[in-house]
């Protein structure tokens, strides 16, 4: 990926309906989320980014460990939801490294992550090991309110409020972006990643649920989405 405009020409913008309980548990979950990150953070973008991608990246380690677990159960194959999980985690924590490089948290910041990501873990953990498609819901709703998030936080440095300044050398690293690229080319990937792990997500709880997605499909044939993002990356090398 270049330090073009891509990331915004790829981006399509989706919502899922809530279905049934599962989906409405897991919406109305994520919303009073929001509620508490809004109330928090308020406009404090690359805060948020930092506390939120410390969470973010626990679904996916958690899903991959128990399907894993389930797949050595059962002896069936995982059809590349493994690798696709994990990858997704690996993901979210390069969006960390990448926001503690704008935005350094304070001591109280630094307790809520222990504190928010130890409550989280084992909350995710149940959820994922009695209630998948919910888990799977969960995140798909959590990454359309992570897009909405990105983007006021464009909206925010177009509207000159946030200093667009030069990219960390490790966002143009992981990203491949141009070597003069600026925080706001950054966000912009950041978002389409988000995008696609919301798509990933809800075509996983659409599967175990035995329904057609309404969505455009993020899939490939085996579910390797964000191998097919990697293939994407090293093409553009």
């Amino acid at each position: 990926m270049t330090g073009n405009d891509q990331p915004e020409r790829e981006l399509r913008v989706h919502h899922h309906t809530p279905a049934d309980a599962a989906d409405r548990f897991a919406r109305g979950s994520v919303k009073f989320l929001r509620f508490l990150a809004d109330s928090f953070f308020q406009r404090r973008y690359g805060h948020r980014a930092v506390i939120l991608e410390t969470v973010a990246a626990v679904p996916g380690m958690v899903g991959g460990a128990l399907t894993h677990l389930k797949s050595l159960r059962r002896f069936e194959d995982d059809r590349g939801w493994i690798k696709t999980l994990l990858d997704e985690a690996q993901n979210e924590r390069a969006h960390l490294m990448t926001f503690t490089h704008l935005a350094t948290p304070n001591w109280f910041e630094r307790c809520l992550i222990i504190a928010a990501q130890g409550v989280f873990f084992n909350l995710y953990f149940f959820m994922y090991l009695f209630w998948p498609r919910a888990a799977h819901r969960f995140v798909g709703y959590l990454e359309e309110e992570a897009i909405t998030s990105y983007t006021e936080y464009l909206a925010a440095i177009d509207a000159g409020e946030i200093e667009n300044v030069p990219a960390p050398r490790y966002a143009i690293d992981y990203w491949k972006l141009a070597p003069d690229a600026r925080l706001r080319e950054v966000v912009a990937a950041v978002r389409l990643d988000e995008a696609r792990h919301r798509d990933v997500n809800h075509g996983f709880a659409d599967d175990i649920a035995g329904r057609t997605s309404g969505q455009r499909p993020a899939l490939p044939e085996r579910g390797d989405a964000l191998q097919r993002l990697a293939e994407e990356k090293r093409a553009n090398d």
